[in-house]
């Protein structure tokens, strides 16, 4: 009988896990969940799904979406990934992380069947949430991609609704090197007869989705042509929320909508989750608009979501955010060029796999930078980040850790001066 930490070891040293070793981990095909699925009588199949894919802002709506559902009065099960320090972060039921005790009773029933299949860490994962949501009979699951679509472990589901957030350069060695080659790997979420929302529309994207929607007869809603936001504050430090109208055409829809989730880029993933939840009544799941406004106001509190545009500490003002590709980091930066500031310390850090040259290019050249690694092998050398970052014009120190880098950027920085800490989820989890 393993303990819970042996569980983990197994969980993280036994199989390949490509959040940490990244390429020698991905699998390209679903082989392995679908054995893994048929020894446990396919619980994935026992409650509604919906799905979510996208370059950036899948968390954030995944969360929203569970969020909105548990406001409404439903027993609501989330998968996501990563997880920032809690294995079980991953796999939630109305916002409370699986039991200790059920992670490893699921490895000590089935061990022996996981040696024979020997699967990846991911999809060992998402087969015991799917476990996990049977067990404790939810009423709906969200379950957030992992990584692509089309091959993504989670994409054994039918659901009720699929929902594409955006397309945007990341895991390129994967998915492919032009936008329309990536959205068509997102697009392979979308099933039968299911109604797909998009969150942004692109012009290089859009016939993809449309195409591939018509190839399975399902209904598409381009969420930005049915709903607008008008942003009505500028989050700061001291005020870490955003207050937006939101307009469904010409007509005022939710007035005063405000959400925890602070970045300006959240308007996008919000219009998102408003499309989506006009698409799960017909389904038969009751989302009134107050339970919209409530699960919105109280994602942070329903669901455990963390890392978003977060306040870390505000003498100095130090925030945190989890963008880890160009998409991200240039919607971070925007809001940085107007979060106000007289000097920018940047801890900073990436893994060894990203498209490095085009995210250093996006940085500010007036900030000083203070590089470090993340305490995982995906992470880049805090040395090699430097001397790649200084080809571009940037300059600052190296530090052992992400820590040491958080405490020299706190202790520099002035009291008008912001601490920014970002570059990859794996940086962020250190801090908060």
């Amino acid at each position: 009988m393993m303990t819970y930490q042996r569980t983990l070891d197994y969980f993280f040293s036994k199989l390949p896990m490509y959040h940490r070793i990244g390429t020698a981990a991905y699998k390209a095909d679903l082989v392995n969940t679908i054995s893994l699925c048929n020894l446990l009588d396919n619980p994935q199949n026992s409650f509604p799904t919906i799905h979510v894919a996208g370059t950036n802002g899948k968390g954030s709506v995944s969360h929203t979406l569970a969020s909105i559902l548990q406001e409404s009065g439903y027993k609501v099960g989330l998968y996501t990934s990563p997880h920032l320090r809690d294995f079980r972060e991953r796999i939630r039921i109305n916002g409370k992380m699986i039991p200790k005790k059920k992670v490893v009773r699921f490895v000590n029933d089935h061990v022996q069947d996981f040696e024979q299949i020997q699967p990846s860490f991911f999809e060992m994962t998402v087969v015991l949430a799917f476990d996990h949501f049977r067990e404790e009979k939810i009423d709906v699951g969200v379950i957030e991609v992992g990584l692509g679509g089309r091959l993504d472990s989670t994409n054994i589901i039918k659901p009720v609704l699929s929902v594409i957030t955006n397309i945007s350069f990341d895991h390129m060695q994967f998915l492919g090197k032009t936008l329309q080659a990536i959205a068509g790997e997102k697009a392979g979420i979308i099933k039968m007869g299911v109604p797909v929302v998009v969150g942004e529309t692109q012009i290089e994207t859009k016939p993809i989705f449309i195409r591939q929607a018509h190839l399975h007869n399902s209904p598409i809603i381009f969420a930005d042509e049915l709903f607008q936001s008008q942003i009505l504050n500028q989050p700061s430090g001291n005020k870490n929320f955003l207050v937006m109208n939101i307009f469904h055409g010409q007509l005022l829809y939710i007035k005063n909508l405000t959400s925890p989730l602070a970045g300006l880029y959240q308007q996008k993933n919000i219009i998102t989750v408003l499309a989506a939840c006009e698409q799960l009544r017909p389904s038969g799941f009751f989302v009134e608009q107050e339970n919209i406004v409530k699960g919105i106001r109280n994602v942070v509190r329903n669901t455990g979501l963390q890392g978003r545009w977060q306040v870390l500490s505000h003498s100095p003002l130090t925030i945190c955010d989890t963008c880890h590709n160009s998409g991200g980091l240039s919607e971070v930066l925007a809001q940085i060029g107007v979060t106000q500031h007289k000097q920018l310390h940047f801890v900073f850090g990436l893994v060894n796999d990203k498209e490095i040259e085009s995210i250093l290019r996006l940085l500010p050249k007036n900030a000083i930078y203070y590089f470090c690694k993340a305490n995982i092998p995906r992470g880049m050398d805090a040395e090699e980040l430097k001397r790649l970052a200084v080809k571009e014009g940037l300059s600052g120190t190296t530090y052992f850790s992400v820590k040491d880098a958080l405490e020299a950027a706190q202790k520099a920085a002035n009291t008008n001066d912001l601490v920014f800490v970002g570059g990859s989820t794996f940086v962020v989890a250190e801090v908060v």
